[in-house]
């Protein structure tokens, strides 16, 4: 997972693409950069890490231009490494190229094997270089026909925001698997994964950009459109709007804060328990939470305290900093939850090691009952299009019951919502959702699955 952001035409850029960074900062804490152009000449910085520690002031005073690109990183295709951090950039023959890509292409070693078989080297293990071969060794010269060209070689799920030849571009693939949207500040032109960046800028939200197609912004401020592809069915990832995605987001042309709270709601009616209070566990599952205790009337109360100082446990990588950071990141308050009959609202279970090491915690402080309601079906399935989910064989609900998953974790009692209330939470059609990861049927072609190791291998 990670989270993209562009803007052209604006004297300070690479200032507003970092601050547009920090507000994107959940959807991937590995790695940061930016690009900028001034017409003349690319600057790039870029380094491993949060947003705030990559970047100093002396750092974005270098990155002059009107034009700047950046990225967010959490590796799903490519490993962990500074090599692979975006935007990504080329300088050849015929001008210049960068790429910030959200989302996983599925036919990435083919491609790769293909390009190489033709001469290509590649720098890095990342899916999205073989984007920039494709731009590079184009004969085109219209942009609209080379980015057609190179995304039309493309499977799986893109957002991309691409810096070519001092044009700002945005893209989807489509199915829509990734969100994107379109904003204005100050007569300047911005690509966001969320909304919530546009927020913090103060910038206008216009649009999402649709599921297949390709937006230009020239420097002269003039906007173009294609839509290359026949019309797919559409797939917007639902974990968006169940974990991912800020909560005071529009993704999709909906509020991903009300969408949970629905989920919530849509639970206490599947689920019902005697409980004494509800609690989230901070700070994604608050909301489905508070949608469980208005429809159920069971109090709702922070039975937990999250340090905030501490990053997202599901975005680290390694497992060994992942349960050292469920320790240290939440705390409960014992006087809340002594004696009392406490029911958890999750967003998720992936491994159940996380929620295990919490219901201990909660138990430990004092709880009498813990019960866990989860505001998704089980997850079965691994996601091949930009969340790493990890294997088959490592997510609980692959290989267990769901009453050895409740006895695993520590819990009285455990429930999922079902698939069908889960549909039935969201703000559009159910056909135009991927949950794949839930029913194990994938809206694409998925060739045999290759690891990031065996990637990095490869290469």
């Amino acid at each position: 997972m990670c989270g993209i952001f562009g803007i052209t035409g604006h004297k300070e850029a690479s200032r507003l693409t970092y601050l547009g960074l920090y507000a994107l900062q959940h959807r991937g804490e590995e790695s940061s950069g930016i690009v900028a152009y001034d017409g003349k000449k690319e600057r790039v910085s870029k380094g491993m890490g949060l947003v705030g520690d990559v970047f100093a002031e002396k750092t974005l005073k270098v990155l002059k231009g009107s034009l700047a690109i950046g990225h967010v990183r959490y590796s799903t295709t490519g490993s962990s490494f500074e090599k692979n951090i975006q935007p990504f950039m080329v300088i050849h023959k015929r001008g210049h190229i960068a790429i910030a890509h959200n989302g996983n292409l599925t036919n990435t070693l083919t491609l790769r094997k293909d390009l190489e078989d033709k001469g290509s080297i590649f720098q890095t293990s990342m899916d999205s270089e073989v984007i920039i071969h494709f731009l590079a060794k184009s004969k085109e010269t219209d942009i609209k026909k080379k980015i057609a060209n190179a995304l039309s070689q493309l499977e799986g799920a893109y957002s991309l925001a691409l810096m070519v030849d001092g044009v700002l571009v945005g893209a989807r693939d489509p199915h829509g698997f990734r969100p994107l949207c379109l904003g204005k500040y100050d007569g300047s032109y911005v690509l966001s994964s969320e909304t919530c960046a546009l927020d913090l800028i103060g910038a206008e939200y216009i649009r999402d950009v649709d599921p297949g197609e390709a937006v230009f912004i020239y420097p002269d401020g003039k906007v173009e459109s294609i839509r290359p592809f026949p019309k797919n069915g559409l797939s917007c990832c639902i974990f968006e709007y169940i974990y991912f995605a800020r909560p005071d987001s529009n993704i999709f042309g909906n509020n991903v804060y009300l969408v949970r709270k629905q989920l919530g709601r849509q639970l206490a009616k599947e689920s019902s328990i005697d409980a004494d209070i509800v609690m989230p566990i901070p700070d994604s599952g608050n909301y489905a939470a508070m949608g469980y205790a208005e429809e159920s009337g069971i109090p709702f109360e922070v039975g937990m305290i999250r340090n905030h100082y501490v990053g997202r446990t599901f975005i680290q990588p390694s497992q060994e900093i992942r349960d050292f950071r469920v320790r240290v990141k939440l705390n409960p308050i014992k006087e809340v939850l002594k004696g009392k009959r406490v029911l958890i609202v999750e967003d998720s279970i992936v491994r159940g090691t996380t929620s295990k090491s919490r219901v201990r915690t909660l138990r430990d402080a004092g709880a009498k009952e813990v019960h866990m309601r989860v505001s998704c079906p089980p997850i079965v399935s691994p996601c091949f299009y930009g969340i790493d989910f990890p294997t088959k064989r490592e997510l609980i609900a692959a290989k267990s019951s769901i009453d050895w998953i409740r006895d695993y974790i520590g819990l009285d009692s455990l429930q999922y919502l079902s698939m069908d209330g889960m549909l039935k939470s969201m703000p559009f059609s159910r056909d135009q959702f991927c949950v794949a990861c839930f029913s194990g049927k994938y809206p694409t072609h998925i060739p045999r699955r290759v690891s990031k190791k065996m990637l990095e291998k490869r290469r």
